[in-house]
């Protein structure tokens, strides 16, 4: 507690400091013990026995037979988390220094001279301190109001006693409003607690579905790859065939191309001996070369490739069926699937036997 910071700030230092002896439980200057929390705020002891008691109901107290592992409550004034031994309130240290402040303080108050106005007057008879409580009207009076004036014929009680008696009562409700905040921020850190686990699953459940997704592809992958490969092993097996026809026939056609020009050649020739010589052997080159025409063709429907086609509509029904759901209806998917090929194995074979 930064007291002095706060002493200058304030052009009256004993109201300044009063303020900052008062305890924010009781809202009354510190009683002693005063205890100090982890967080530095101060307390009374009773105070902090208040509401660590309404915090933990259950706790059985000091000088119990029975061993207790402490309990926990929230600072008042920071809503930071004390967590206490099994001593209770009573294992927190004394802050000797403010109890010290506090009879400095006191020993300061009492040496001065009671100044008029200190003490709250009665508006009605400016003279009258307020000394009384009128319980019919819920109001503090002072005695002339009660003797002569509009509380004559009301009920009344000592100042001191209702004092205590609404201190008391404001004392408890605090007790219970910070009981109560306590149960709330117990509620709203295990619902933070369930929020931070519900993400932590629904990242674990993202992870193992994109996993089994990628396994998927995987596999499509794969499977598409060796289709490609069987489509194109077929595709180069094919024109392998008709690039060698290509070659068989072009070489036939170079040879009857050279032929033709022999022959031409030899008809240009004016001797009839000349054109006898090689007429006979030209003329069986000619036909031999006719005769080897007849070489390898291809099928009627040799390109086509439609036999490689592929029917994936119930796959692809199958994969529009994905969702999510339990082992067991997994296990009964599989079930009815295996039920349905026997049925159909048992159907083929009766079919069969009834052929025979």
């Amino acid at each position: 507690m930064d007291y002095k910071s706060s002493l200058i700030q304030d052009g009256n230092p004993m109201e300044n400091l009063e303020k900052q002896l008062i305890c924010p439980i009781c809202l009354e200057m510190f009683t002693k013990p005063v205890v100090i929390l982890p967080c530095q705020h101060n307390l009374c002891r009773k105070c902090a026995s208040d509401i660590f008691q309404a915090a933990n109901p259950y706790w059985t107290g000091r000088g119990s037979s029975v061993s207790m592992s402490g309990g926990r409550f929230r600072c008042p004034t920071c809503r930071h988390e004390v967590i206490m031994d099994r001593h209770g309130v009573y294992g927190l240290q004394r802050n000797l220094l403010v109890e010290n402040i506090i009879d400095i303080y006191k020993q300061e108050c009492s040496s001065r001279p009671l100044q008029k106005g200190s003490h709250p007057m009665c508006k009605e008879h400016e003279d009258e301190k307020i000394n009384i409580y009128c319980l019919t009207c819920e109001v503090p009076t002072c005695s002339m109001c009660k003797v002569f004036g509009v509380h004559k014929a009301c009920e009344v009680a000592p100042l001191q006693s209702v004092f205590q008696g609404q201190k008391t009562e404001l004392n408890n409700c605090i007790s219970m409003l910070v009981a109560g905040n306590d149960r709330v921020q117990t509620i709203i850190t295990q619902l933070e607690d369930s929020c931070r686990v519900t993400k932590e699953n629904s990242h674990q459940v993202k992870e193992e579905l994109s996993q089994k997704f990628d396994t998927l592809y995987a596999i499509l992958d794969e499977k598409k790859s060796e289709l490609l490969q069987r489509i194109t092993q077929e595709q180069e097996e094919k024109l392998s065939f008709i690039e060698a026809l290509i070659q068989q026939y072009q070489e036939q056609l170079d040879k009857s191309t050279k032929l033709v020009e022999t022959a031409i050649q030899s008809l240009d020739e004016p001797g009839g001996a000349t054109f006898l010589l090689t007429a006979k052997q030209l003329i069986k080159s000619i036909v031999e070369a006719s005769k080897g025409c007849q070489l390898g063709k291809t099928e009627q429907g040799f390109e086509n490739m439609d036999f490689f086609t592929l029917n994936l509509e119930h796959i692809a029904d199958a994969l529009r069926a994905i969702d999510f759901g339990t082992d067991e209806e997994e296990e009964e998917f599989i079930e009815e699937e295996d039920q349905e090929e026997e049925d159909s194995t048992e159907g083929k074979e009766e079919g069969i036997s009834g052929h025979q």
